[in-house]
């Protein structure tokens, strides 16, 4: 629970919790330890990795709903606007235009809304940790 909740903020697992009912409690049980107790929680991927993979993964299988809150969940995570365009590249290329096409509504829309599109899409500085366009790795 406690990555769950670093990851997605408390006011939406608070959400999830009060909107619990005897149907879906073992369903909800199954995610936090899975996801978030077994896959969230291993340290071989960063959680700036895990976001950007679940976000391709969202958007290609066309979850709508979960890949906003997972663009949402970035602020948390540390990734950038530019760096979920480039996931979002991906989607399109190895899920297909239409599916990308939507996800980048979705995630423009999402970033947009929490003030994080314009700075987050400016071209790096000197300095910045950022390869450029071209760079050899």
């Amino acid at each position: 629970m406690t990555t769950r909740r670093a990851v997605l903020g408390d006011a939406h697992v608070d959400r999830s919790i009060a909107s619990m009912t005897p149907f879906d409690a073992d369903f909800q049980t199954l995610i936090v330890e899975s996801a978030w107790g077994t896959v969230w929680s291993d340290d071989t991927l960063t959680r700036r990795e895990r976001s950007l993979v679940t976000i391709a993964l969202l958007a290609g299988l066309g979850h709508h709903e979960e890949l906003a809150m997972h663009v949402r969940a970035t602020a948390n995570t540390g990734a950038s606007a530019r760096d979920i365009r480039e996931a979002l590249m991906h989607v399109a290329i190895y899920a297909g235009v239409p599916a990308a096409n939507t996800a980048f509504r979705i995630a423009r829309d999402t970033l947009a809304a929490a003030g994080r599109l314009d700075d987050e899409m400016r071209e790096p500085e000197d300095g910045d940790a950022v390869r450029h366009k071209g760079e050899q790795p």
